[in-house]
């Protein structure tokens, strides 16, 4: 359907923009650039991700848990580098679709997550397509000097975690999309996760202080734990029946024939946003007590080993996987 009541692109930015923009560095959106001043003994950190109507979230998602999505999804980034955010510089390409309800609803949601991750829009740039819906976002953090957690750390005898559970994000499609036969429940939970996922901001300081090497789970996590890998070029080693599950992705593998099927589809389906990443043995104790402090699951799935690519077992024998995760063309 046509969008109503479409303001111009001046209007749009004063309008719904202008107040989220940060007070002294986003010069009000009245210029062509935002200054932002250095931060002694620190690094600026960036991170880009861009989401498109049809190929990351659905026609008919409302466009708050859009925008959400799209600000968590770049937190996520830079919590597996243990970054604390600050700001971001955004690009919304209008659809026939966006008139100004839909508009309003995209900014609402920036506030909301603004005020909880707190951010503040520095710039950016809006314009109108034919479609789909597409919106770009470039986050930006700081962290100390030198101290950027990369994928290309981890060394062989580390232990290998992930925060959180996986599957959600892949069941969380399912879910939107009314391919699920779970209790209404825990398809709302599985739907809620895929549209507005939870960065886990509140970990990066352990994983700046004691990850040898990170990575958010995007792709999935055997794709990107072997990206993680191909970077330290080490192996890695994970036992699947050690992989944590939210209770809706117990109960969905529990309607399964094959446990080790449902396994692998979890692993693989990507979108969960969770970070895996490596760390000496000798750290996990103090892991666990930082993860408790947060309260935040943290699991232990596996360990770095020499060679190459990632090698998962079930049941103590080795799994091929016809696919690891997602691929973007």
């Amino acid at each position: 359907m046509p969008a109503v009541d479409v303001a111009g692109e001046f209007e749009t930015i004063q309008r719904l923009f202008a107040p989220l923009a940060h007070p002294e560095w986003g010069r009000g959106l009245a210029d062509d650039v935002a200054v932002v001043p250095s931060r002694a003994g620190h690094d600026l950190v960036l991170t880009k991700d861009a989401i498109v109507e049809g190929v990351h979230f659905l026609p008919t998602d409302p466009l708050d848990t859009v925008a959400r999505k799209l600000m968590r999804v770049n937190l996520s980034d830079l919590a597996a580098k243990g970054a604390e955010p600050f700001g971001y510089l955004l690009a919304c390409h209008w659809s026939p679709r966006c008139g100004w309800p839909e508009r309003t609803s995209f900014c609402d949601g920036l506030r909301l997550d603004q005020k909880t991750f707190g951010v503040a829009l520095l710039g950016g740039d809006t314009v109108v397509t034919p479609g789909p819906a597409g919106f770009s976002m470039t986050m930006l953090g700081w962290i100390p000097k030198g101290r950027t957690v990369s994928r290309a750390g981890a060394r062989v005898g580390d232990l290998v975690f992930v925060t959180g559970a996986i599957g959600d994000g892949w069941l969380g499609l399912e879910a939107v999309q009314d391919r699920l036969s779970l209790d209404a429940e825990r398809v709302a939970a599985l739907s809620d996760h895929y549209r507005t996922p939870t960065p886990r901001v509140a970990f990066a300081l352990p994983v700046r202080d004691m990850a040898s090497a990170a990575i958010d789970v995007s792709d999935g996590l055997i794709a990107d734990l072997g990206h993680l890998a191909e970077a330290s070029r080490v192996g890695i080693e994970i036992d699947l029946e050690l992989v944590p599950l939210s209770a809706a992705g117990h109960a969905w593998c529990d309607d399964r024939v094959d446990e080790q099927a449902a396994l692998e589809r979890l692993v693989t389906g990507g979108d969960d946003y969770e970070i895996a990443f490596t760390a000496p043995a000798r750290d996990e104790a103090a892991l666990r007590r930082e993860a408790e402090r947060r309260h935040l699951r943290l699991t232990r799935i596996g360990r770095v080993t020499a060679g190459e690519g990632v090698a998962a077992r079930f049941g103590g024998q080795p799994v091929a996987f016809d696919r690891t995760g997602y691929t973007h063309g």
